[in-house]
């Protein structure tokens, strides 16, 4: 049985189970898959398009050492393929966002052919993830008086990569969804028994709610309902996110209320929206940032205190709460990115500027934390090349200190 054979096979396997086709990172594969591509008498080619297309996953697997070749192969019209023309697969190549990708970029941009160059080194402005290899190519032909270089690197140093990305929205609307009562643990979000399953983003996500079908129906009716807005998952009386860190419990918050990263790249989402009365666990907090994502500190129950200023007690020992507003599931709310207060309807509620400092604004309208402190490294690297002071775009980091008298 053929290695793509196999692949059918798996999706036909796992369509049972009620999953997509599993991204694909074996260069072997792929391989098979353009030789499919390639002959337009194949039975499976329109197949095999979409399959390159759409579901290849993108950074330094050997799958997209290969797309990336075949994309390099249309651009120099080795290959004229109607599906992807040239402009197209330069598109594609953006999407890919480092490693193989960036490295072919390079090549059209530094190459002989002055429209590629063009291309090349527009997509180029817009990409972060450089390898210093990538870095040093670029100085070396700077120095050799290449002016496409120039140009990128006068982009690097100004940052255009970050400046030319659209601002956030000053609106947002989200819909509310609470996922518990009381702490919610990242166990919860991305079980710790589920752990095989990681690698497979799809599969891992239907570990959220620790497999709680009723939940995650819950969500998709919501979402069905509010196709407008943004889920926001609580911890009504609780904090988001407690526990040990883990990075797939704020991948699995994504991929059932975010945003998808790339039409182009299968299960890659960003920018979820999460809350807790008592805010988000510090470590959880940070993960959300790496997606580019807001997390609320909600404060909306309180607790009640005598004339004396004592926390009123229940039989129990535990202080009476008093619910200051609602959060319950199904309500809509507004964000309001500028005035940094959180709405319902024209009601102010809360203030929540501390979850829009200008570093997470920073995170959010970059699509994560990565693309910033990749960014803040290239935009030095190219004002050093330049012999030039680094321009002033990012907020400067906060610094902190304890003086004792």
């Amino acid at each position: 049985m053929s290695i793509y054979k196999q692949y059918i096979k798996e999706i036909q396997d796992r369509k049972v189970e009620g999953l997509n086709p599993k991204p694909i990172d074996d260069g072997k594969l792929l391989s098979e898959i353009i030789k499919q591509i390639k002959d337009v008498d194949h039975i499976d080619r329109e197949d095999s398009i979409k399959f390159f297309i759409y579901n290849v996953i993108p950074g330094t697997t050997s799958a997209a050492v290969v797309k990336s070749k075949f994309l390099k192969d249309i651009i120099l019209r080795n290959y004229s393929l109607e599906e992807i023309s040239p402009t197209f697969a330069f598109e594609l190549l953006s999407h890919m966002k480092g490693g193989p990708s960036i490295e072919v970029l390079i090549d059209l941009a530094l190459g002989n052919d002055p429209f590629n160059a063009i291309d090349a080194a527009n997509v180029l402005k817009n990409q972060v993830f450089l390898y210093e290899a990538d870095m040093e190519r670029l100085e070396e032909a700077y120095k050799n008086g290449n002016t496409v270089a120039r140009e990128i690197i006068v982009s690097y140093s100004n940052a255009e990569f970050f400046t030319k990305l659209p601002d956030i929205d000053e609106e947002i609307k989200v819909v509310t969804y609470v996922a518990g009562v009381g702490d919610i643990s990242t166990d919860f979000l991305s079980p710790g028994s589920d752990a095989h399953s990681r690698s497979d983003r799809e599969l891992h996500g239907k570990s959220m709610f620790e497999h709680n079908t009723e939940q995650q129906n819950e969500v998709l009716a919501l979402q069905e309902k509010h196709p407008d807005k943004t889920i926001m998952l609580i911890a009504d009386k609780g904090t988001m996110g407690v526990g040990s860190s883990r990075m797939s419990g704020v991948n699995n918050v994504a991929l059932w209320t975010g945003k998808q990263a790339s039409p182009y790249v299968p299960f890659i989402n960003i920018a979820p929206v999460v809350a807790g009365t008592n805010g988000i666990s510090p470590i959880f907090l940070t993960t959300v940032s790496v997606t580019g994502g807001i997390g609320l500190d909600l404060k909306n129950w309180v607790k009640i205190k005598d004339a004396d200023g004592n926390v009123v007690l229940d039989p129990n020992g535990d202080p009476i709460l008093k619910e200051v507003y609602s959060v319950k599931t199904g309500t809509v709310l507004t964000i309001n990115t500028k005035s940094k207060k959180l709405y319902n309807g024209n009601e102010e509620l809360i203030d929540i500027s501390e979850a829009f400092t200008p570093q997470k604004m920073e995170f959010m309208k970059a699509g994560g934390s990565y693309a910033v402190v990749f960014g803040k490294k290239l935009q030095a690297f190219a004002a050093e090349v330049l012999g030039v002071e680094v321009p002033v775009v990012f907020a400067p980091s906060k610094e902190i200190s304890h003086k004792t008298q």
